[in-house]
C-alpha cells in the first residue's frame, strides 16, 4: 500500500519515492531530450509523482526537461520542488562545457550567481516558473546556503513565505548535505520542509538529531541521495565505490558490505534497503531518488516496493549508531565507552 504524507500542514503531499532530476541535466555524462523524457514518463507510470529539480541542474535545463515532460499530465496530480539561490545569467567567459565548474555536461552559455536576498529569491522563483512552464511551485527549496545562513534565514525564508501567501509557493524550506544548518532551519517558524542528502541512509545516520527535532515540531523531511552517490546502488559494493562524491573511504565500505552481506541472508537487494531505509522514521515524508533513464526509473521504483522482513530491518539498525557518521558502528561506539560512564 502506497502511503501519502503531507508536508507540514501546507496541503501538499507526496508518495514514498520523489524523481530526482539532476541525472536528466546531463549530470557527469550527456544525456539527450527523448532519454530524459522517457525517465519522466517511466517514472509516471510506475506510479511516481513527486519530481524534484534546481535551477543549479544543468544550468535550467533539468527544469526546462522536467516542465515539458510533465506539461503532458493532469497540474493537480503531481508535486513539483525547485530551489533558489542561484540565480542563472549569461556567461561573458564560456569554456563550452559545464562539467567542471559545475558537474554537468552542458553548455556553459550561463553562470550560476549566488543569491539568498528576497529579491534574488523573488527572481529565482519566477524564472524557474518560467522554465517548467508553471503557474506554482509547490515545494521552495533555498539550496545549499552553507556560507549563507544569516542572508537566507533572514530574507529567503521570509521571501519564500510571502510567496506562499500569495498561492505562488505551496511549502517553504532548505535543502542541504549538512545536519546542523539545517536544524536552524527546521527552528525557523516559517519552515514547512528540509531536505537533507545522504545522511540518513543504512551507512550514514547523522541526520538523527535533525528528524528527532522535525519530528517533535512537525516539520517535514525529505531525504536525497539515499544511495549515498553509488556506495548502495548494487547488491554487493565494489572496491571502487563512490561515498559522498569520493572514493568511499575503507570503514565506509566495510560497513555497507555487513549491510550487503545481511541483505543476501534475506534475499533483498541493498538497495531495497537503501530506498526504503528513510522513510521508516515518521518525519521523513518522502525519499528522493536520481532517475537518469526509463529502465532507472522502472528500478528504483521496484526496489522501494520490494518486501523487506522486520528482522531484516532489526539487523540494519543494529549496525550502525542513530546521530554518528559513516563508518562508525554501533559495536565500536560501545566499544569506546568507559564502563560506568556515558558513551
Amino acid at each position: 500500500m502506497i502511503v501519502i504524507r503531507e508536508i507540514g500542514g501546507t496541503g501538499v503531499r507526496v508518495g514514498p519515492v520523489g524523481f530526482g532530476g539532476a541525472a536528466i541535466a546531463g549530470l557527469y555524462t550527456l544525456i539527450d531530450d527523448a532519454t530524459a523524457a522517457a525517465a519522466v514518463d517511466a517514472a509516471w507510470e510506475a506510479g511516481v509523482r513527486y519530481f524534484d529539480t534546481a535551477p543549479h541542474y544543468g544550468l535550467g535545463l533539468s527544469e526546462r526537461r522536467l516542465g515539458a515532460a510533465l506539461r503532458r499530465y493532469p497540474r493537480d496530480e503531481f508535486v513539483v520542488s525547485t530551489k533558489v539561490g542561484r540565480l542563472l545569467e549569461p556567461n561573458p567567459h564560456p569554456t563550452g562545457s559545464d562539467r567542471d565548474a559545475g558537474g554537468f555536461e552542458v553548455p556553459d552559455d550561463l553562470v550560476r550567481r549566488l543569491d539568498y536576498t528576497a529579491r534574488g529569491v523573488r527572481r529565482s522563483i519566477a524564472d524557474s516558473l518560467d522554465r517548467l512552464g508553471l503557474d506554482r511551485i509547490d515545494i521552495a527549496l533555498v539550496h545549499d546556503p552553507d556560507d549563507h545562513m544569516d542572508t537566507a534565514l533572514a530574507e529567503a525564508v521570509p521571501a519564500l513565505a510571502e510567496l506562499r501567501d500569495r498561492g505562488v509557493v505551496g511549502a517553504v524550506g532548505a535543502g542541504m548535505n549538512h545536519v546542523a544548518p539545517l536544524q536552524r532551519f527546521a527552528a525557523h517558524p516559517d519552515v514547512d520542509v528540509v531536505m537533507v542528502a545522504g545522511r540518513w541512509t543504512p551507512v550514514d545516520r547523522r541526520a538523527a538529531p535533525l528528524l528527532a527535532a522535525c519530528a517533535a515540531t512537525g516539520v517535514s523531511v525529505l531525504a536525497a541521495a539515499p544511495f549515498n552517490s553509488g556506495l548502495l546502488t548494487t547488491d554487493w559494493p565494489p572496491d571502487d565505490a563512490y561515498f559522498d562524491y569520493a572514493p568511499a573511504p575503507a570503514p565506509v565500505l566495510a560497513t555497507a558490505r555487513r549491510i550487503a552481506a545481511l541483505c543476501r541472508e534475506h534475499t533483498v537487494p541493498l538497495p531495497a534497503v537503501a530506498v526504503q531505509f528513510a522513510r521508516r522514521h515518521p518525519a521523513v515524508a518522502a525519499v528522493v531518488a536520481g532517475m537518469r533513464t526509463a529502465e532507472q526509473s522502472q528500478t528504483v521504483v521496484r526496489w522501494a516496493t520490494t518486501p523487506v522482513p522486520e528482522e531484516l530491518w532489526s539487523a540494519v539498525d543494529a549496525e550502525v549508531a542513530p546521530g554518528v557518521g559513516p563508518g562508525v558502528t554501533r559495536a565500536g561506539l560501545e566499544g569506546r565507552c568507559i564502563p560506568g560512564q556515558p558513551g
